[in-house]
């Protein structure tokens, strides 16, 4: 069974492939995202099915619109705690799992997460608040038609 699904994984792998090197302004931005250290494969062909609005809004809507925008609970004289909520399921999944990559291989991210828990977050709002950083610069990057360059 195990064979039967690296195979289908292949089959899948070498569409996306192929319709991703088809579309030229497809391969582009590929290759843009995938010069981010801790950036995938997964996270590209999610990136550019899920979210073709990438490189076009501001730092606020692209975040909202991956649901890792923060928002209040406040109805009356209750306040609770702010979560993210929303936005597109699919995208915020990938991106955690590239995160946990990207935290061990991404220097910069590393250094972001590492002050943020030191500070006294908890892993997983580090976490988050590091994706919502990657979803940031990866919007920039395309907005700004530049690679990841490492200082």
């Amino acid at each position: 069974m195990i064979k039967f699904l690296e195979k289908e994984i292949e089959w899948v792998d070498q569409k996306l492939r192929k319709y991703v090197c088809d579309v030229t302004e497809w391969k582009h931005r590929y290759d843009l995202l995938k010069s981010v250290p801790g950036v995938g494969d997964g996270v590209v062909y999610t990136l550019l099915g899920e979210l073709p609005e990438l490189g076009s809004l501001s730092h606020r809507q692209i975040a909202a619109l991956c649901g890792l925008a923060p928002f209040n609970r406040v109805s009356g004289d209750m306040r609770g705690k702010r979560r993210i909520r929303g936005g597109r399921a699919p995208i915020r999944t990938v991106l955690y799992m590239a995160m946990l990559s990207a935290i061990q291989c991404n220097h910069q991210m590393k250094f972001f997460y590492q002050r943020l828990v030191a500070a006294g977050k908890h892993n997983k709002v580090a976490i988050t608040a590091c994706m919502r950083k990657l979803m940031t610069i990866l919007n920039a990057m395309v907005r700004d038609d530049c690679r990841w360059c490492t200082n």
